[in-house]
């Protein structure tokens, strides 16, 4: 059986999952890698609206994450 803080990791990693499934794709992907497309590596986009929110929320709780798996880790030792 799984110890609450394994729910709270479990939950957490889903929530990180669907957060970079809902972000849009940065470059022009297979395709543009094949035929040389998109060359322009060092230009700045800026993210804005949506995107900046859900890039700013992978961000939190990509951290989060991180710090509760260390945080197990250590309590289950």
């Amino acid at each position: 059986m799984l110890a609450w803080y394994d729910w709270i990791l479990l939950v957490t990693s889903i929530i990180i999952i669907v957060l970079c499934l809902l972000q849009g794709g940065k470059s022009e992907g297979a395709s543009g890698a094949i035929t040389g497309g998109g060359l322009n590596v060092f230009v700045k986009t800026k993210e804005r609206g949506a995107e900046k929110v859900i890039s700013i929320l992978t961000l939190i709780v990509a951290v989060i994450f991180f710090i509760l798996a260390i945080i197990i880790k250590i309590l289950s030792a």
